[in-house]
């Protein structure tokens, strides 16, 4: 199969792929097959959605399967920003930026027609801030990450794309939507189905360019705005995704090496990049069950890595959408372990971990979060879910694209082709420890009595000198079926109060909202108090969940 690529070529990747072609003609968009991929890639596109949340600004949770017209599970819904409201098009990729100076987080949302930037740092009213528009055309396959404070943005299928570099703290003074323009422009290839960077070195790593026989195309971007050509990994042909990083896993041969873990079509490929200028391939190993291996990600102690196929599900008799695990306790000898089975029958697509949780973007099934606690034994669960696409869940290319779980907020943003930028939040059980200057969180169930006294729950902040932030956000998740009857108030550390909500006449549901309040005269660290308090009769409640973020 890779013998038949033509490194000179643009390479159509699979996701436009005709299920009965083979791989190798289906990717060159050249010939009239590649051309054909790519309209029945396009023929299961829906017009983009334009459905609002229909509850109120403070989010929908997840009840009794449901989060406004959403199946969920352990996940719910703060907002969607459709694509109408930032630029239009379709959605394709997603990724995520923390502002180190303030801590607001921000969305970097691909789209066929450019790349929106949205403030989500209150999740349940993103704020769209502008456009970069695409360099040359429009593209259904964009992708971007980012590195030291900026955006790196390839295209496929446009032939002078290259790689636009944004700096995102431009959007720090933004208060009503721009068009921007790039900071630089990588002109070294043109289009590139996707990128990968490793923050750790400081390399990009461009994925199925018309360069390097589509494999990756290595950039220094250690000075973002001036990008360098490092080399080329051309051994293995065609990568459709991969994931860099400084080894760390308990392979002791390759410990502080830069390896890249590439799914190569058909393979699981591993390649030591150390030395940009002679990459060394490590081990090339295919699967049982392998029609096309698009994606996948390691586990945090680098041991197991899981990867996504994204034809197996329409090309095999079993239709659940699979995702195959690794051990790779030796690199040079990977082992395909065992393969997960989700009750879901969707096209599966990108995936990330954090934690023990995978994160999946599987199209018509929307996020999928499977606990990877089992992976030992070649054992996954899923946690929790919310299908964005709840018309069918079939094999076809609709609904999620990808998703960023990354954010200290603990939100998780998810791009849909016809959706655009839906920001949910799991709640998936127990909470790992903050970062300093992160966020502080308390998952304990404390039940709220009918008409009694106020009660109260606790996060203790510690690690955060000096005053909290004038504009101190306070995440609260309160179940409650007339949230109408409840006072809640913040208590600071030596008592002082702030009113977050007053009682009225509000007769939805549930309080799920982010508040700021002015707590800079407040120390930072010690025991912070939420009050909650049901003034009325005829209904009881509970606080779910409640954070501070710093």
């Amino acid at each position: 199969m890779k013998s038949l690529r033509m490194g000179a070529l643009a390479v159509l990747t699979v996701s436009a792929v005709a299920l009965s072609m083979t791989g190798a003609s289906a990717h060159d968009p050249t010939t009239a097959e590649g051309q054909a991929a790519a309209r029945t890639f396009l023929a299961d596109h829906l017009p983009a959605d334009r459905h609002a949340v229909s509850g109120q600004a403070a989010g929908v949770p997840c009840v009794n399967g449901k989060a406004d017209i959403y199946p969920c599970k352990n996940v719910d819904l703060l907002s969607v920003l459709p694509l109408s409201a930032m630029g239009g098009g379709n959605g394709n990729d997603i990724w995520g930026w923390t502002d180190p100076s303030s801590g607001k987080e921000y969305a970097v949302v691909g789209r066929t027609n450019g790349t929106a930037f949205v403030d989500v740092s209150t999740p349940t009213a993103p704020k769209f801030l502008g456009n970069l528009p695409s360099n040359g055309g429009s593209s259904s396959w964009r992708d971007m990450k980012v590195y030291k404070d900026h955006a790196f943005i390839v295209a496929d299928f446009i032939t002078g794309h290259g790689m636009q570099v944004f700096d995102l703290t431009r959007l720090r003074t933004i208060t009503t939507p721009q068009t921007f323009t790039a900071d630089a422009l990588y002109k070294e290839f043109g289009p590139a189905h996707n990128i990968a960077i490793n923050e750790e070195t400081g390399y990009a790593y461009a994925i199925g360019s018309n360069t390097c026989s589509g494999g990756p195309h290595m950039v220094d971007i250690r000075t973002p705005k001036s990008p360098k050509n490092a080399g080329c990994v051309s051994q293995d042909g065609y990568t459709h995704d991969n994931q860099c990083v400084v080894y760390r896993g308990p392979d002791a041969t390759y410990r502080g090496r830069e390896i890249c873990f590439n799914s190569n079509e058909d393979t699981l490929t591993i390649v030591d990049v150390t030395d940009k200028a002679r990459p060394v391939q490590i081990s090339r190993k295919a699967y049982s069950g392998a029609q096309y291996s698009h994606q996948g990600w390691l586990t945090e102690d680098q041991r197991y890595f899981l990867l996504d196929d994204e034809l197996d599900e329409s090309r095999g008799t079993d239709k659940r959408t699979k995702t195959y695990i690794w051990d790779l306790a030796s690199l040079a000898n990977p082992v395909h372990t065992g393969v997960y089975n989700s009750p879901a029958t969707a096209i599966d697509h990108n995936q990330y971990i954090k934690g023990k949780y995978s994160y999946q973007a599987n199209y018509q099934a929307g996020l999928r979060i499977l606990d990877v606690s089992g992976v030992a034994s070649a054992q996954l669960t899923e946690a929790g879910f919310f299908d964005i696409y709840p018309a069918a869940n079939e094999a076809k290319f609709n609904g999620a694209w990808s998703n960023y779980p990354y954010f200290a907020s603990g939100i998780v943003l998810v791009n849909g082709i016809e959706q655009g930028l839906v920001v949910v939040k799991p709640n998936l059980g127990a909470v790992e420890p903050p970062p300093v200057g992160g966020k502080f969180e308390n998952t304990a169930d404390v039940q709220i009595p009918d008409r009694g006294a106020a009660v109260t729950s606790s996060v203790s902040v510690s690690g955060v000198p000096g005053k909290a932030p004038a504009a101190l956000k306070v995440n609260v998740d309160i179940k409650h079926p007339y949230r109408g009857d409840l006072v809640v108030d913040l208590v600071a550390p030596d008592g002082t109060s702030f009113r977050l909500k007053g009682s009225g006449n509000d007769s939805g549901d549930n309080v799920l909202t982010t508040y700021e309040v002015n707590a800079g005269a407040e120390d930072a660290a010690g025991s912070w108090q939420l009050k909650v308090q049901d003034v009325a009769s005829s209904d009881v409640g509970y606080i779910d969940a409640w954070s501070l973020q710093f």
